[in-house]
């Protein structure tokens, strides 16, 4: 069986994969001072409460991780506990994209490995949105060119900025509120900021498929997508998991090159 994980700045998020179906999931908070055996443990008993062997059943491991201390002690775990290396994105990996940034080591691997899952779903042009610890938008060309994107501020951040700043500001659970015109400061928050990331999203997708001269459908990810998605209406497919799908394209990809 194939380990499939995303290390994000906020998350982590980790998947089983039994050849090309993802059989279980989870998301758990990224803690980059863990060590190689804290983490084993962790990854042990998510899998045991799912019946599976962490020591004997997994196979490889494909890893994307955006935080540095975590990627090298998770390449330690691996080492010690299953005694091969993981595949780890980055430079020089056989993504088939062709990244026509200026300068395309500067692109986060979640964003190359959320790029490859939906070009291989989805085909090109296409619009890809992670709402995660930032806000992503990134553009796929119609042979699979990696175009470039946006990065904004992601909604977690931008409202406990607000919160924490204003004195007489609550803490808010991300629901809709009964109306655009909030009658309470909270459903007031609410509205600001469900219609307010709803709007910028709508905004920036539309730019984008005008500079794509394209309808191109746009893939919604990440751990608060499911919050925006159905309130707004540019976003074509909600993938929860596209980025461990991700994973497991380029770890059959470049297994099969090796």
């Amino acid at each position: 069986m194939l380990l499939a994980i995303d290390v994000g700045n906020t998350q982590t998020v980790i998947g089983v994969f039994d050849r090309e179906r993802i059989v279980h999931h989870w998301r758990i908070a990224t803690e980059s001072h863990r060590t190689a055996d804290e983490l084993a443990l962790v990854f042990a008993g998510l899998m045991g409460q799912a019946e599976l062997r962490f020591d004997r059943q997994v196979t490889g491991v494909a890893l994307s991780s955006v935080v540095p201390g975590a990627t090298e002690a998770l390449r330690e775990m691996c080492e010690q506990y299953f005694h091969f290396d993981p595949m780890v994105v980055g430079p020089g990996m056989k993504t088939g994209l062709i990244i026509q940034t200026d300068n395309p080591r500067e692109v986060g691997a979640d964003r190359v490995v959320n790029a490859v899952a939906a070009y291989a779903r989805f085909g090109g042009p296409c619009i890809v949105l992670d709402f995660g610890t930032a806000t992503t938008f990134d553009a796929i060309g119609p042979g699979g060119e990696y175009l470039g994107g946006a990065i904004a501020p992601g909604i977690d951040i931008s409202t406990r900025a607000l919160t924490s700043a204003g004195a007489l500001l609550r803490t808010i659970a991300y629901a809709e509120p009964r109306s655009v015109i909030g009658k309470t400061t909270v459903e007031a928050i609410q509205s600001g900021v469900l219609y307010g990331f709803a709007g910028q999203v709508e905004g920036i997708v539309r730019r984008m498929r005008a500079a794509l001269d394209a309808e191109a459908p746009v893939i919604a990810t990440g751990g608060l997508a499911a919050v925006i998605a159905p309130i707004s209406d540019v976003i074509d497919h909600h993938e929860p998991w596209l980025t461990l799908e991700g994973l497991r394209i380029l770890f059959d990809r470049n297994a099969a090159e090796a």
